[in-house]
Formats: structure tokens, C-alpha cells, sequence
């Protein structure tokens, strides 16, 4: 009997750890060329403004890229389009090293994004095929896990590879690590989905069956509180050089150490809620959670319009205000995809979607507002978290009404 329990835990842990590297392609593909911007600018002959065009260029391929893989995983199942996501994920990493002029490197981020997407929507659609609904919101917590490492790993290494070989090198080691995901994937992970062919790929019928999935109200309830609330993280992420870099004046090297702090409140956070799940349902921690947040939020806000927060008590308000996400997000990821057997992929895809979009709007709202004062930055977190709250307490009836 225990070498059968050790050879079924080998086994979940080997899932979770493939799975938890496909989740985190994406984001150390976004985080660890950030300390070679000035690297690329030189080289390019452009500016740091216009390298970061390639990071918007990537977050509207991995938000568009979302919407595509969803039908196609429903279709063919799970795995071939992901080794094709992930051929054209490795064939963009190898472009981008040896590119020669900032409008191709822009547009190969692009394809990049596309390509990682796979791995993204294909990792988090395979969870719904392997566990059962209860064990999710825990599964998703160990993979928010190794995504939560990625920000405080990705732009440290990013740095040392930058400072020793250049810039060019960073993609050649994404090249790298595409393909160890690749054959990771094919040969560890099972076929969890047979190809449904009663599935068609033309418009039409695409958009209805997205359709279908928003009416239900459990999904659009969830994936919009789980997004709104989320787009706080992504205005944090935007604002956080201009807060700490212009405002409190650190330097590049401290930066990332705050980075790497931050990134430390949302890990621990999901893993204490896998403890807490045992003695809570899903939805009191995500209430308890926005509760939570909107009362730091306003509290934030109110000590900030008063000039009352130093360079370590913003670091404090930020990490609570963090930690609030990291036990909400699970949970509403997994609330959002539970009635999906049938079509996961495509649930999967509108709720990475959604996200992204959302998130894409707080970062720019940033990019707008925030310029010699932390309280723009605030006052985004404040409204997106009170937004969230309301969306989840007028949805929620329509729920218990359906059941």
C-alpha cells in the first residue's frame, strides 16, 4: 500500500511541477529581459520608451493569444497544440537574439507571446481534465506558487546573464527553456482530452460557444470579480518603478530586492490558502479576502492623501494589499472553470482573457495618471478591489437563484 501512496504522490507531484512550468513560461519570458532594456536600445539604435513597446506588444499577443487555443484545445485536444505553441514559442526566442532592428524585435515579442500562450491556457485546462473540483483551488495555489517565483527569479537572473553576456543571451536561455517544457510536456504529462470534432473552428460557432460560457453565471461572476480585483496587481507592476525608482528615489539594484519582497506576500499568501481551505469553502475566503482589501485599500488611501507613508509603510500597505490577491485568485479561478467539463479549454481561455484585458487597462491607466505621487496608483487599487466587491455580491444572487 505505501509504495503505491509514494508512487501516486511522485506522480502529483510530477503533474504539478510540469504544469507549474508551463503556467510560468509566460511570465519569466515578460520579466527576465526587463534589466536589459538599455542593452537593447543601444544595440537597436532606439529608445528605452520604444523597447518597451515589445512589452505591450507581448501582453496584447498572450490576451489574444488566450482566445485562440481555447477552441483549439477543445478540438484536437490538448497536446498537439501545445507542442505547436511551443515550436513557435522557440523559433520567436531564437529571433529575438539575433534581431537587428526594434519594429522586428516588437513584432517577434508578439509571436512570442502567442506561442507561450499555449502552455498557459493549455496548463491551466489540463488541471480542470486531471483533478477533481475540490482539489483545484489547491492545485491552482502550488502553480501560483512557481508563478509567483518567476518575478523575483526572472529579472535577477536577467540581470547577471545581461551584466556577463549581453542581452542576446537572455533569449537563447528562453530558447532553452521552451524546449525543456516541450519534452517535459510531451512525454510526462497524459493525453487528458480526447479531440472533440463535434467542435468547429469557424467564427461563428467559436463566438457562440464563448457566448455560451459567459451566460453562465457562475463563470461571469467569478472571472470578473477574479479579473477586476487582479488588474490591482497589474497596476502595482506599472506604477512600481515610477513609486519606488522616481518617488522614493532607491536605485535599480533595491528595486529589484522590493520586487522580489512583494513578489514573497502574493507566494505566501496562495499557500496559506491551501491551509485555510480546509477549514473555509472558496467563497468566504474570496469575501473574506475583497473584504479585506477594500478596507487596506481606503485606509491606503487616506494615509497617502496625508503624506503619512515613508518609503517602508507603502512597502507594508502594498504587501497586505498583495496578500489579499494571492488567496482570492485561486479561488476565483477555480469557481470560475467548475462548471466546465465539456469545454474547459475555451472557459480557460475567456478568463486569461479577461484578465489580461483588465489588466492591460489598469496598466495603462497608470501609464496616464501616475507621474510624482503615489495617490493616482491608490486610488486605481481602491476603485478596481470596491469594484470587485460589488460585481461578486450582485452576481452571486443570480447563482443561488440558478441552483
Amino acid at each position: 500500500m505505501s509504495t503505491t501512496t509514494h508512487r501516486s504522490k511522485l506522480k502529483y507531484f510530477q503533474l504539478v511541477l510540469i504544469l507549474g512550468f508551463l503556467t510560468a513560461l509566460g511570465p519569466f519570458s515578460i520579466d527576465m529581459y526587463l534589466p536589459g532594456f538599455s542593452g537593447i536600445a543601444a544595440d537597436l539604435n532606439t529608445t528605452v520608451a520604444k523597447v518597451a513597446m515589445s512589452l505591450s506588444s507581448y501582453f496584447i499577443g498572450i490576451s489574444a493569444g488566450q482566445l485562440l487555443y481555447g477552441p483549439l484545445l477543445d478540438r484536437y485536444g490538448r497536446k498537439k497544440p501545445l507542442f505547436i505553441g511551443l515550436l513557435v514559442y522557440i523559433l520567436a526566442s531564437l529571433g529575438c537574439a539575433f534581431v537587428t532592428d526594434i519594429d522586428t524585435f516588437i513584432g517577434l515579442r508578439f509571436i512570442q507571446a502567442v506561442g507561450s500562450c499555449a502552455a498557459t491556457v493549455a496548463s491551466i485546462a489540463m488541471v480542470r481534465d486531471l483533478f477533481p473540483v475540490k482539489e483545484i483551488p489547491k492545485v491552482l495555489s502550488l502553480l501560483m506558487l512557481v508563478v509567483g517565483l518567476s518575478p523575483m527569479l526572472a529579472p535577477t537572473i536577467g540581470g547577471y546573464v545581461t551584466a556577463a553576456y549581453g542581452w542576446h543571451v537572455v533569449f537563447l536561455i528562453l530558447m532553452g527553456i521552451g524546449m525543456v517544457v516541450l519534452l517535459a510536456a510531451q512525454f510526462g504529462l497524459p493525453h487528458t482530452h480526447e479531440p472533440d470534432t463535434s467542435i468547429s473552428l469557424k467564427p461563428k460557432p467559436i463566438i457562440l460557444n464563448f457566448w455560451s460560457v459567459v451566460r453562465e453565471p457562475q463563470f461571469y461572476t467569478y472571472a470578473f470579480t477574479g479579473g477586476i480585483a487582479f488588474s490591482g496587481l497589474f497596476t502595482y507592476v506599472a506604477a512600481s518603478p515610477i513609486l519606488f525608482m522616481d518617488i522614493f528615489k532607491v536605485d535599480a539594484k533595491t528595486y529589484g530586492w522590493i520586487f522580489a519582497f512583494m513578489s514573497l506576500s502574493f507566494i505566501s499568501a496562495s499557500q496559506l490558502n491551501s491551509l485555510l481551505l480546509r477549514k473555509f469553502s472558496s467563497e468566504q475566503m474570496i469575501f473574506g479576502a475583497l473584504i479585506t482589501q477594500s478596507v487596506i485599500s481606503i485606509a491606503f488611501l487616506i494615509a497617502a492623501m496625508n503624506g503619512l507613508l515613508g518609503l517602508y509603510e507603502t512597502i507594508g500597505m502594498l504587501f497586505i494589499f498583495l496578500a489579499c490577491l494571492g488567496i482570492s485568485n485561486p479561488n476565483t479561478a477555480a469557481l470560475t472553470l467548475a462548471p466546465f467539463a465539456k469545454n474547459a479549454g475555451s472557459a480557460s481561455a475567456l478568463m486569461g482573457a479577461i484578465q489580461l484585458g483588465l489588466g492591460a487597462f489598469a496598466s495603462f491607466a497608470v501609464g496616464v495618471f501616475v507621474k510624482d505621487s503615489m495617490v493616482p496608483m491608490v486610488v486605481i487599487m481602491m476603485v478596481s478591489t470596491i469594484v470587485a466587491l460589488v460585481v461578486l455580491s450582485f452576481g452571486k444572487r443570480k447563482i443561488i437563484v440558478k441552483h
